[in-house]
């Protein structure tokens, strides 16, 4: 038996009973993964064709009647997996008939162009901000991902020529690095260089392979090239296998096959392999190249029906709203404006801080002192503990997250208290491969060592709930399951400064509470809606029980990537999240009253803004006050009052 029949093996075990897969061994079953189980059994056809027809019925399943394939029950506007499912479904052999309404989906979707905004005016854009690529969520940003997807599928539908996808590839290249690789959009950011990623450098390789000849091209594949020989992660792995697979030309890109597809094989033998990196895996290790374009039947090659005379659509992939639709949306606007004025304030806005000169210190015992005053009203005893820390990037030269000696200190609290069930979660938006990033940062030896749960927000199953804040004009949002069904959730974040929120404390913090799958990565819509307006919203909504602040080492200026390393030495606690970001404001120098995320939020009555109104316990604030470099955007100007949005 070969080594990708072995995996398939596995794999065909893992099927869900409705015949599709989920990102992990018995969630519920989502287009991409099931897409990517296809292509990996594609590879085997003759032996898994019956787990091929189960995963089509499965994907059916999540057919849209416009022709577009998302999550059944999943967000409306979450389209990027209607060219997955379109490519997927050509590689298998479906006729040029029978996918016009998915071609005619993914033309109908085209990304808006960058306007000028307070989030973007002080940003140093060398992109060109005029093209036309796809996005992750209708009438959003174009992305590296989800525009090699959709270049992708519509040049195996044989649209090679459409304007569109001529766009589209040159949308990539443009987002491609001098240097080698790609990641989700940007290459400068803040007049910082950001890094490229191998899944996204993967995919823009597999979109323009055969149509682009182009030094940026040659240098994605040197940067993946040289990334694969030093990598050990099995998905970052597998994507440069299959996208050094279509782009094997050079000597040195086959001599490294060998030595790739043993790595993969040894790391893909992880009984706890999840679903979605066993498929990528065996599609790596396949004997055929289902995403070789070249590899396609030949009667789908010029087939299709448009060409590049064909009109484009003018729909950005979400059609006008109808009277009833707005009536509706009024009426919840008004019956939400209620709630909130009338909404209780915390029981509690008391904030305790705590020195902690180090992180060799005694954190546990100090939670344990800080806890003391907050069990009555945050009671942990027999209840399901959902830990949220703030792992945005690993850089070792950089304070960026939360660091995972407070996480393991909070878990050993929680173990202390006699909580029922304890889980770390987190859905990043600058990666995707949260794997990676909880290795890497140092968290994955933690959970480890208490043997305690980690899920991926960005890949977890999305409840559409009442938007409960509605600053950002969104009737509804899709949170995740883990998060909503936690007992208590407690916010773990970093004492930091950030470019245009402020300050990034607990309330910020939740921003990562909010599937990938349904916003995308970096969830730029929400961005573009507001940073404060969405935190606001995603905290009237789901707010955090507990917040316990990583003040030892915190982060100034240019936040929440670019800063520097600040000491403060301080551990701050309380269940007030607004109490204690003001309070984490005020020991930073910085005036809770100039950072609109608080402004909002005591507006909407999520806590208590007033330094009167706090009951300052431990340490007062001018022990511990070190004055912060703010950041940009709080330096410039003072901030507007928040509307009150119906």
């Amino acid at each position: 038996m070969s080594a990708s029949h072995a995996l398939l093996t596995r794999l065909a075990a893992a099927a869900n009973p409705d015949g599709g897969y989920g990102y992990h061994a018995g969630k519920a079953s989502h287009p991409e993964p099931t897409c990517f189980a296809m292509l990996a059994f594609a590879t085997a056809r003759d032996a898994f064709a019956q787990q091929i027809q189960n995963g089509l019925s499965a994907l059916e399943r999540n057919r849209q009647p416009d022709g577009g394939y998302g999550l059944a029950g999943g967000r409306p506007e979450a389209i990027w997996t209607t060219a997955i499912a379109l490519f997927t479904r050509l590689a298998l052999g479906a006729a040029p008939d029978q996918v016009k309404p998915a071609v005619a989906r993914v033309l109908a979707v085209e990304s808006r162009v960058m306007a000028k905004d307070p989030e973007t005016s002080d940003m140093e854009n060398d992109i060109d901000l005029s093209l036309v690529g796809w996005p992750w969520a209708a009438s959003n940003f174009g992305w590296v991902e989800p525009t090699s997807w959709a270049c992708l599928a519509l040049r195996a539908a044989g649209l090679e020529n459409h304007a569109r996808v001529q766009q589209g590839l040159k949308l990539l290249l443009d987002r491609a690095f001098d240097s080698g690789g790609a990641n989700y959009g940007n290459r400068v950011v803040l007049g910082t260089s950001t890094e490229p990623i191998p899944g996204p450098t993967a995919l823009l390789l597999l979109a323009v392979q055969g149509a682009v000849d182009h030094p940026r091209v040659d240098a994605a594949v040197g940067y993946l090239r040289m990334h694969a020989a030093k990598a050990t992660d099995l998905e970052h792995l597998a994507w440069a296998r299959i996208a050094l697979g279509v782009h094997d030309s050079d000597t040195a890109t086959r001599d490294l096959f060998p030595e790739l597809d043993a790595k993969i094989l040894a790391s893909a033998t992880d009984a706890t392999t999840s679903t979605h990196r066993l498929a990528l895996a065996a599609l790596a290790l396949g004997e055929t190249r289902p995403l070789a374009l070249k590899n396609l039947p030949p009667s789908l090659k010029g087939g299709g029906g448009q060409n590049s005379d064909s009109p484009l659509p003018s729909g950005r992939g979400a059609g006008g709203v109808g009277l009833f639709t707005k009536i509706a949306s009024k009426f919840r606007g008004v019956m939400v404006a209620g709630i909130s004025k009338f909404k209780p304030l915390p029981d509690t806005s008391a904030v305790h801080i705590s020195r902690a000169p180090n992180y060799d210190a005694p954190l546990v015992e100090i939670l344990a002192a800080q806890f003391s005053h907050f069990r009555m009203a945050c009671p942990l005893a027999g209840k399901r503990v959902v830990l949220k820390p703030n792992l945005v990037e690993y850089r070792p030269d950089r304070v960026i997250n939360t660091d995972p000696r407070v996480v393991d200190a909070v878990i050993t609290l929680c173990k202390q208290e006699g909580a029922a069930e304890i889980v770390v979660a987190e859905g990043p938006g600058h990666w995707r491969n949260v794997h990676f990033l909880v290795r890497e940062s140092g968290l994955g030896a933690v959970l480890d060592k208490h043997g305690v749960r980690f899920v991926d927000i960005n890949h977890d199953e999305p409840v559409k709930v009442l938007n409960l804040g509605r600053l950002t004009r969104l009737d509804h949002l899709y949170m995740s399951r883990t998060v909503l069904n936690a007992d208590v959730l407690i916010s773990l974040p970093k004492l930091k400064t950030h470019h245009w929120a402020g300050v990034t404390l607990s309330l910020k913090n939740l921003f990562g509470t909010l599937p990938g799958i349904c916003y995308g990565w970096p969830k730029n819509e929400l961005h573009w809606r507001g940073i404060p307006q969405s935190i606001v919203d995603i905290s009237c909504t789901r707010p955090a029980n507990l917040s316990i602040v990583d003040g030892i080492i915190g982060m100034e200026g240019d936040g929440p990537l670019h800063g520097t390393a600040k000491h403060v030495g301080a551990l701050v606690m309380g269940v007030d999240p607004v109490a204690v970001d003001s309070t984490c404001a005020r020991m930073m120098g910085i005036p809770p009253e100039r950072v609109p995320t608080l402004v909002y939020a005591a507006a909407k009555r999520i806590g208590r803004i007033a330094e009167a109104e706090i009951q300052q316990l431990g340490e007062p604030i001018a022990a511990l006050a070190t004055k912060f470099e703010m950041p940009p955007m709080v330096d410039r100007e003072l901030f507007p009052a928040p509307k009150q949005t119906a």
